[in-house]
């Protein structure tokens, strides 16, 4: 397996992302490589020279950095020689298996899209996460910002790449679906929502459970939430902000522990040709490296390939 990581993406890059590549390469099977992406004499000076000579890692260079300000779509042409510019060419030409990133979240959806491009069928691509539940594992929350206008059609696939996503990287055997709205009722919230729930009530193409509510999320009830992009990113920012203040009050417990998003490293960009994983502009090190074993979690599963198959005999 071929793992490309974006070297400076990142609020604390490249410090954080060298340092999580030390944390990654002791739980990496042997055999497996990091392709790393960024300018080559800086890599070398901080990376450990017997790493280098253990041909565990590649660095392919990479001198330009697209700035979290830059626009994406002209990054990607004024900036080729930069490392989420060449990270996307190598992952385009299958030299990589996946490409992460912790930097500019834009340019990352535009090489997914324009170079990498959707799977066929999928009218837009998806981000998830994952929310911890109670009793143990998690629910995939989808979508967290990259359609913020989603329409009903959308919104239905979104419960096909959901549920196809947790039953093949987590294993989740016949996932339940719901979504997301202000109350149980087939009738409630707004126009969005309900017309996407008459589209998945009576699914043959996932298994959908009804609407599911706020206080749903984090119990056995659905297995996959499906939202739109807006309504989402609002949730997990709000969840973010809750851990946060309760770190800082010493209320964490075991499960509340389980929030911190160092733990889950990024977001998958779900509905593409290949594997790529956008990590959080604040990652740490720990951050970088559950990015990267995601990504490989993603890439080493037959994920792409089902949902290739799910989405050309989807229904809608």
């Amino acid at each position: 397996m071929r793992l490309g990581l974006d070297v400076y993406g990142g609020d604390f890059a490249p410090v954080a992302t060298i340092e999580g590549l030390g944390l990654l390469l002791t739980e990496l099977p042997e055999g497996d490589c990091v392709v790393l992406f960024g300018d080559e004499q800086s890599i070398l000076s901080q990376v450990d020279h017997n790493l280098i000579k253990s041909g565990r890692i590649e660095i392919v260079h990479a001198p330009e950095v697209i700035e979290m300000a830059d626009s994406p779509t002209r990054a990607f042409q004024s900036k080729p020689n930069s490392s989420i510019v060449k990270g996307f060419d190598r992952l385009k030409s299958g030299d990589i298996d996946a490409f992460a990133s912790a930097g500019n979240s834009g340019a990352m959806m535009v090489g997914s899209v324009h170079m990498i491009n959707t799977i066929p069928g999928v009218i837009r691509p998806s981000s998830a996460v994952l929310i911890p539940k109670v009793n143990g594992g998690n629910t995939v929350i989808l979508d967290v910002g990259t359609n913020p206008d989603a329409k009903s059609d959308v919104m239905y696939q979104y419960g096909l790449l959901g549920s196809c996503y947790a039953e093949d990287v987590f294993g989740i055997n016949n996932p339940k679906v719901g979504l997301l709205n202000i109350g149980e009722e087939e009738k409630k919230g707004n126009l969005l929502v309900q017309s996407a729930f008459l589209l998945m009530k009576d699914s043959p193409d996932f298994n959908f459970i009804g609407n599911v509510e706020g206080r749903d999320l984090f119990g056995e009830k659905a297995d996959v939430v499906v939202c739109d992009g807006f309504t989402g990113n609002v949730v997990i920012k709000q969840i973010q902000a809750m851990y946060r203040l309760m770190e800082k009050r010493g209320l964490l417990d075991d499960y509340f522990k389980s929030f911190n998003y160092e733990l889950y490293g990024g977001s998958p960009i779900i509905g593409i040709n290949k594997t790529v994983v956008i990590g959080h502009g604040i990652s740490s090190a720990l951050a970088i490296k559950n990015m990267m074993l995601l990504s490989r979690s993603i890439a080493s599963s037959s994920f792409i390939e089902k949902l290739t198959v799910a989405i050309s005999n989807c229904s809608q």
